[in-house]
């Protein structure tokens, strides 16, 4: 993704690649979806380049692998060990993050 490469890992992403990274987002499964919007509703003026990074990385992810990463049904390593990094970790903690207010069931 432009401008990733060159920028710092703490610079907060613009709005050019915070545009294309939520086009990237997009899922076929409306269960990794909701996780994903959730995620931008809440971090998208935040969103550093490694953090972008890590969702890059998450995104190369089958809809089932994903959904069992949110799901904490497998781990990084399970699903595939090179993703077992400190970018791709932070992102995923912020995907499971439940939104204020809301617990497990709702």
């Amino acid at each position: 993704m432009e401008n990733l490469a060159t920028a710092a890992p703490d610079d907060v992403i613009n709005e050019r690649v915070l545009s294309k990274l939520k086009w990237r987002s997009r899922r076929g499964l409306l269960e990794n979806d909701i996780f994903v919007d959730r995620f931008f509703k809440r971090y998208e003026s935040l969103i550093t380049v490694k953090q972008a990074q890590g969702l890059m990385a998450l995104m190369e992810l089958s809809d089932n692998d994903l959904l069992d990463l949110h799901l904490g049904r497998k781990t990084l390593a399970q699903v595939q060990p090179d993703l077992d990094r400190d970018d791709v970790s932070e992102v995923l903690t912020m995907l499971r993050a439940n939104p204020k207010g809301q617990n497990e069931t709702s």
